[in-house]
């Protein structure tokens, strides 16, 4: 969800130099099942330009049309969406929107929130019934600081939906080869931060990189690991049998969330016994935790379908998932 809010704040300040006011748009509550879940949010601005989404395309339409009313008051709304009759979901949003007003010291610790990689959270005030209501709203908390988004939220009797915002997911991807661009490439699709290692010999620049957040032209012991944190997954995909064994010992105290390596398991083997007669004398628990070969089984042979599977791997890695057949899965696909 961070990586949604880092879109929304971005083309706010679009919209704020054009002069043009902006509304939010935030699920907060659900009755049933629906194509995406609470905590969901969506900048309108008032020449109807939307970005992010509260649905698969289906609702933002009659978001948009609602939202009409908050522009010309500035009073919060309450909206209701029953898909049971239009959309077959079976389930009942309750959308929050309200005018997107975020002050000077919201938008700097807002800022340095995503800069330093810290936690925040978002509590939305709100009353579980269709109409205007003055004194529903959301408040910002970084480190227990409050900020309101624009209204002053009188809390006493409302319905409240808290949500805690993690740094966003971030990619770190050791190599510089041609499946290295196509996995940063659909990982930036996601939202996710990318950062790309390349040693200085393969004269590589954020040109070869379209759109990562950081390129490391480093050697391999200079690698700037304390960046690798436990938001953070790592992929070893440098196609160098030495720079492998280099970059291994470099991250060997690093603990991401997940830790791939590319290559087939014979090779995977090899590099293990070899680094361990290199450092006979050190802990090679970390082994454990390394995921190799990187991705999960779906045939995947050229470099975007082995991008997909590395990064399916990942999702399902840092959330617990076994992966398989939706059809096959015995419970809703929100457990």
């Amino acid at each position: 969800m961070t990586h949604e809010l880092k879109k929304i704040f971005r083309e706010y300040h679009h919209l704020r130099a054009q002069g043009l006011k902006t509304v939010l748009a935030s699920v907060v509550a659900l009755d049933g099942s629906s194509y995406r879940r609470p905590g969901v949010r969506m900048l309108i601005s008032e020449s109807g330009s939307m970005v992010g989404a509260v649905s698969g395309g289906c609702v933002e339409k009659e978001v948009l049309f609602q939202a009409a009313s908050v522009f010309k008051t500035g009073v919060p709304k309450m909206m209701t969406y029953d898909g049971r009759f239009r959309l077959g979901c079976e389930g009942i949003l309750y959308i929050l929107i309200e005018p997107f007003q975020p002050n000077a010291a919201l938008l700097e610790d807002f800022d340095t929130a995503i800069k330093s990689r810290a936690p925040f959270k978002i509590v939305s005030y709100f009353i579980k019934e269709y109409g205007e209501y003055a004194n529903i709203g959301s408040v910002f908390l970084f480190d227990g600081k409050a900020i309101p988004l624009g209204t002053t939220v009188k809390d006493s009797g409302l319905s409240k939906y808290e949500q805690n915002l993690a740094p966003c997911y971030k990619l770190a991807i050791v190599g510089g080869e041609h499946d290295a661009v196509k996995l940063s490439k659909i990982a930036l699709e996601m939202g996710w931060e990318v950062s790309v290692s390349v040693v200085p010999a393969e004269e590589k620049t954020l040109a070869d990189f379209p759109g990562i957040d950081e390129l490391w032209n480093v050697e391999p012991m200079d690698l700037p690991v304390q960046k690798i944190d436990e938001q953070t997954a790592l992929v070893l995909m440098t196609h160098s049998y030495v720079n492998d064994l280099k970059y291994l010992h470099a991250v060997k105290n690093c603990k991401p969330m997940y830790f791939g390596l590319l290559g087939p398991s014979k090779r995977r083997e090899k590099l293990f016994n070899e680094y361990i007669d290199l450092y006979p004398d050190e802990d090679y628990g970390f082994f454990e935790n390394i995921h190799g070969p990187a991705g999960i089984n779906i045939g995947a042979e050229a470099p975007e379908e082995i991008a997909i599977a590395i990064l399916s791997e990942i999702l399902a890695v840092i959330r617990n998932q076994e992966p398989m057949m939706l059809k096959n899965k015995k419970e809703g696909i929100h457990n």
